[in-house]
């Protein structure tokens, strides 16, 4: 049985640097922006008598008050925090904006293990049946590239950050729990709990504090290669079986290719939006796998995603965790967190249902409220490093492997 568990208290500089925001997220890029826009159209307007200085200074001013528009939508957000994080983005595309990615990134120095796996496994993979999975290695982070065209996943790169001392031949023969992350819907990715999330700054500064014991995160693919589709992490009938992926691939294959501590006990899963629905809705569905729920911006119904499952009353019902929790069994307890900023009310209400619906089913939850943000990034990063620290505190609880 799980101990009461509880909301954990973190040291200032951990909950500090979680909330920072991001060179490329302060207010005064968009500002700094939007006045320069603002000079540019006064000094157009001002030789507006000069037919080519009126053509460049209304062009100007347009890109500029555009470039304003998108910096304060992504100041708002915290998608994009840093130049390295922007080339990532860049280099998802092709042609002169993936070059511009790349020499962005190289010219910060944030080239990563992740660009020799991106290379390694450009390939297109086999037809039909499960390849073996490859491992592209770094100091701290890999990719465990896991195809399975069989379940409709053409490729999946899912990034695995390992505590240190992962390599340390002193520590050849420790093993490690895992907390398993889901990115967001649509048009999130593997990458985006690396650069937006800050998971790997989070579980070092976690660590440097002596706040958790070392644990592996992975941040798992669950695009299915079509990351622009709202795929919920569902069995989609006709489409790819994304819980059937997680479960009965992503998670022995970890398993098999690191040194994990392969037991409910040891194991959580999470995510943030989108992803935590899928985090909530799988984990509910495996309690036997998963003892702790890392739930930030939750939901618990498909509403306008119930299209992904084609009208199938059946299948809505069965992944509509609002539905079904009254009356699901538990074989076994779990511990649940779900995150919120306070900025987003209906995450707020919807948090607090989630946890009365679970708490009147015997398990015990814990609904942390972050102070003064939305439902964006910003939240999800801020809260991390309390999702993490309550994944910590039941693992140390669960019984020894």
């Amino acid at each position: 049985m799980i101990p009461q568990v509880v909301d954990p208290v973190l040291p200032p500089g951990v909950t500090a640097q979680a909330r920072d925001l991001g060179p490329l997220e302060s207010p005064l890029v968009w500002l700094t922006a939007a006045g320069a826009a603002a000079a540019v159209l006064a000094v157009t307007i001002a030789l507006a008598h000069n037919r080519r200085a009126r053509r460049w200074g209304v062009s100007g001013s347009i890109a500029l008050f555009l470039i304003a528009a998108v910096t304060a939508v992504n100041s708002y957000v915290g998608y994009v925090r840093t130049p390295g994080d922007l080339g990532r983005l860049l280099q998802r595309g092709s042609g002169a904006m993936n070059v511009a990615g790349t020499l962005l990134r190289n010219g910060t120095g944030e080239g990563t293990a992740d660009d020799s796996a991106d290379a390694a496994d450009s390939g297109s993979p086999p037809a039909a049946g499960r390849p073996a999975p490859k491992v592209t290695t770094g100091e701290t982070t890999e990719v465990l590239n896991v195809p399975d065209p069989a379940n409709g996943v053409p490729a999946g790169q899912n990034y695995v950050l390992l505590p240190a001392g992962y390599h340390d031949p002193a520590q050849a023969g420790r093993r490690y729990p895992v907390v398993y992350l889901i990115h967001g819907y649509p048009y999130g990715g593997p990458r985006d709990w690396l650069t937006s999330g800050a998971a790997p700054q989070t579980l070092k500064s976690l660590e440097d504090n002596h706040v958790i014991e070392p644990m592996i995160i992975v941040s798992v693919d669950l695009t299915a290669g079509q990351p622009s589709t709202d795929w919920e992490c569902l069995d989609v009938p006709g489409g790819p079986q994304l819980e059937t992926y997680l479960v009965r691939t992503v998670v022995p294959a970890i398993d098999k290719h690191f040194r994990t501590v392969a037991d409910r006990g040891h194991r959580a899963i999470g995510g943030m939006s989108g992803g935590g629905f899928g985090a909530l809705n799988i984990g509910l569905h495996h309690v036997d796998q998963f003892s702790t729920l890392l739930i930030a911006l939750p939901y618990d119904d498909l509403n306008n995603s119930a299209g992904i499952l084609g009208g199938n009353r059946d299948a809505i019902a069965a992944n509509t965790p609002r539905r079904y929790i009254p009356t699901m069994p538990f074989p076994h307890k779990i511990a649940v967190m779900l995150s919120v900023g306070t900025g987003a009310p209906t995450d707020v209400s919807t948090a607090h249902r989630i946890a009365g619906s679970l708490q009147r089913r015997g398990q015990e939850v814990v609904v942390h409220a972050e102070r003064g943000f939305n439902h964006t990034w910003h939240t999800a990063r801020a809260t991390l490093p309390y999702l993490l620290a309550f994944a910590d505190q039941n693992f140390r609880n669960a019984p020894a492997a």
